[in-house]
């Protein structure tokens, strides 16, 4: 083959390219008048059969047409996803319940913090940030809030978890007559500062988005409440995300630390046991990457998402909850059994593990299927 025929190719798969970005773009012009019509007619944002017959024609079609339909099917995914982000957006901003109220987002400047800030302003809320660390950005910073007159509709507690307690105390003190609401993690360090809230007789809940600050769409995501004794505070925060598709779970202080014990810590746990395990194996990492497998790829690619966060938020999961203790300690009887299954050459026992864990996952599954069923 002549330069000049691969050339020629180079440029006919370059105005392809050039055409399906047309087409993605036309499709995303398409999604938006699809949102308003949704809005007008009242009708939920996300619509789980048009996914499922969108998917089973696009993976028929690229059959069809030679072409993977596994590659069809991750390419309509992915456009369902920004057209999902995209309604998601446009409804939250028609919905406009924050018109006409401010907002004061103490730790603004943090990843988490700056993420309420937007969200909140897509509301209409008029933002403020309270944050001495806060780079240059679109919200009036006001870095000492202890000056500020806290007549907020809504107040928003997005420190560090070091100094989230403190903050409430303070709050408790001014008595502020909007919603006040915290980001953390952990509870049980906060227990006294929420409690004092509510007995001031301030407007609190407690709050747990379940996702990180890079997260664009909320479908399938979940945002926890935690009931500190005034329900009028876990209504009006809920409000927050009704015109979004964040699935809202409403639990008490107790409850919500020793669920993320197994929901975070434990998940934690088991990814830096991991990667320890292999940092002091003494195999060099590039001979174990041309050996990969499957499942070592996607437990890698998890484990070094883990590997990558911030190790002072993930030690306060681990080290403030009150019951990381039982957590940890399953992850340890569950090692040690697996260990002594195989040491003792128990073929029987370790294929009851496997059947315990699929027999775990199959009622996860059906729970998650009923669920979906029910929107």
């Amino acid at each position: 083959m002549q330069n000049s025929e691969l050339e020629a190719l180079r440029k006919q798969i370059t105005e392809a390219d050039e055409a399906i970005l047309q087409l993605v773009a036309k499709r995303q012009a398409l999604s938006a008048e699809v949102a308003r019509a949704k809005r007008a007619i009242g009708k939920a944002t996300r619509d789980y059969g048009r996914e499922r017959e969108v998917i089973l024609r696009a993976r028929e079609s690229a059959d069809r047409l030679a072409v993977s339909p596994q590659l069809a099917e991750q390419l309509l995914t992915l456009l369902i996803e920004s057209s999902l982000t995209a309604q998601e957006h446009l409804r939250v901003e028609a919905d406009n319940q924050g018109s006409g109220k401010r907002a004061l987002v103490i730790g603004g400047g943090g990843k988490m913090g700056h993420w309420f800030a937007e969200f909140l302003d897509s509301q209409g809320f008029a933002v403020e940030i309270a944050d001495p660390n806060a780079k240059p950005g679109s919200f009036h910073n006001r870095p000492d809030w202890h000056s500020a007159a806290l007549d907020h509709d809504i107040i928003v507690v997005a420190t560090p978890l070091g100094a989230t307690a403190s903050v409430l105390s303070t709050l408790a003190a001014r008595q502020p007559k909007g919603l006040v609401f915290d980001l953390a993690s952990v509870k049980t360090p906060l227990v006294e500062a929420l409690k004092t809230l509510n007995h001031a007789g301030v407007k609190v809940t407690s709050l747990h988005p379940m996702f990180g600050p890079d997260t664009q769409l909320l479908s399938n995501r979940h945002v926890v409440f935690v009931d500190v004794g005034n329900r009028e505070a876990v209504n009006e925060a809920q409000e927050l995300f009704r015109a979004t598709m964040a699935e809202c779970v409403v639990m008490g202080l107790e409850e919500h630390d020793r669920l993320m014990a197994f929901v975070l810590g434990l998940s934690h746990a088991v990814n830096i046991a991991f990667f320890t395990a292999l940092a002091n194996s003494g195999e060099a990492a590039p001979k174990l990457a041309r050996l990969s497998s499957t499942t070592f790829n996607a437990q890698v690619t998890v484990a070094e998402r883990v590997a990558r966060e911030s190790p002072a938020l993930y030690f306060e999961i681990q080290a403030l909850n009150a019951y990381s203790g039982e957590s940890l300690a399953a992850l340890l009887m569950a090692v040690e059994r697996l260990r002594a299954t195989i040491r003792s050459d128990d073929a029987k026992g370790f294929e009851t593990l496997m059947t315990q864990g699929l027999e775990y996952f199959e009622q996860r599954s059906t729970e998650l299927g009923a669920k979906i069923s029910l929107r």
